[in-house]
């Protein structure tokens, strides 16, 4: 083992660039060089590559984004692809392969690691947090707290104007964003994939919420697989509800900025972690922290297997909001 490699695919999270930081620094110190992927898969494919030493992660740990940046890339999911990809890591020397993404980042280094002699190593960086085989994954803790000052805000809006308002959260399968902000901003409603919506169930609670004097309500809306989805829900509560309505997408505002310290923590924890599982041979693995301990999950299991929410904080949610 001489030369590692790192990558950061899908969407961006804030920690990455701790997390980059992290495995350089625990792989320079032992003897390894380092090679930066740009731009994801593409940049493998493409044979985007840049030295990572100890002046390319200086003064990186506060900041948001990936500096090695990420793309979605669809052309690693073919056959030709791949063997491009590998071409790319043959050529440079590269013995093994971090990657910070998410559970199609993971998707698709199952794959790659089935079809080529390639050492895979994964880390969790994803706001959705929905990635099996972790507590949490990088990133989610900032966007919690970037939801849950919009809540904060909003809040005093809506009780100076008596409104209804509708703030989206992203959250493609999971609703684990909009439960733990929605759960820390106290508000009335929370709206989650894992739930079916019941427009007439949803409806009678906000009229509940009026008649007690409520000076202003906020429901918050994991957006599923339609950003802007709150326009739609809006719209109908508002045949049935006799109370002005406001909608308020975060969308993209929720990825970015400046780490929080959990974040940064967990990041510099399992970049540390990744390389240490390179050199333990643990290939084909997702470093993750469960319960406060370091955990190794299969490619396969961190997106086949399906990530519960937190029963506790389910099984508290109707008692805060009422």
């Amino acid at each position: 083992m001489k030369r590692v490699g790192i990558l950061t695919s899908g969407g961006d999270a804030p920690g990455m660039n701790a997390c980059i930081r992290a495995a350089v620094r625990t792989a320079l110190d032992n003897g390894l060089e380092v090679t930066g992927i740009r731009r994801g898969f593409s940049g493998l494919i493409n044979g985007e590559l840049c030295r990572l030493d100890r002046r390319a992660i200086r003064n990186i740990v506060h900041r948001g984004g990936t500096i090695l940046e990420t793309t979605r890339s669809p052309e690693f999911e073919t056959q030709e692809g791949m063997a491009r990809a590998y071409q790319t890591l043959d050529r440079s020397g590269i013995d093994a392969l971090v990657l910070i993404g998410g559970e199609g980042t993971f998707r698709g280094a199952g794959v790659f690691e089935e079809e080529f002699d390639i050492t895979l190593v994964g880390v969790p960086g994803t706001i959705d947090n929905d990635v099996y085989g972790t507590d949490y994954c990088i990133g989610f803790d900032t966007a919690i707290n970037c939801a849950l000052g919009a809540i904060d805000r909003i809040r005093d809006t809506a009780s100076s104007h008596e409104r209804l308002f509708f703030l989206e959260v992203m959250g493609h399968h999971s609703g684990f964003l909009a439960l733990e902000s929605g759960i820390a901003g106290g508000v009335e409603e929370i709206l989650i994939p894992e739930y079916p919506l019941n427009i007439d169930d949803l409806s009678t609670r906000l009229q509940e919420y009026l008649k007690a004097g409520k000076s202003g309500t906020i429901v918050v809306v994991a957006e599923g697989n339609r950003p802007g989805i709150s326009y739609q829900i809006a719209s109908a509560v508002k045949k049935k509800v006799d109370m002005e309505s406001r909608v308020c997408v975060l969308g993209h505002l929720q990825r970015g900025g400046s780490p929080t310290a959990r974040d940064r923590i967990l990041a510099s924890t399992l970049g540390v972690a990744a390389i240490q599982a390179v050199l333990e041979g643990r290939e084909g693995n997702m470093v993750g922290e469960v319960k406060g301990d370091l955990s190794y999950t299969c490619f396969k299991d961190t997106w086949q297997k399906k990530k519960p929410l937190p029963a506790g904080l389910t099984s508290i949610l109707r008692l805060l909001s009422e």
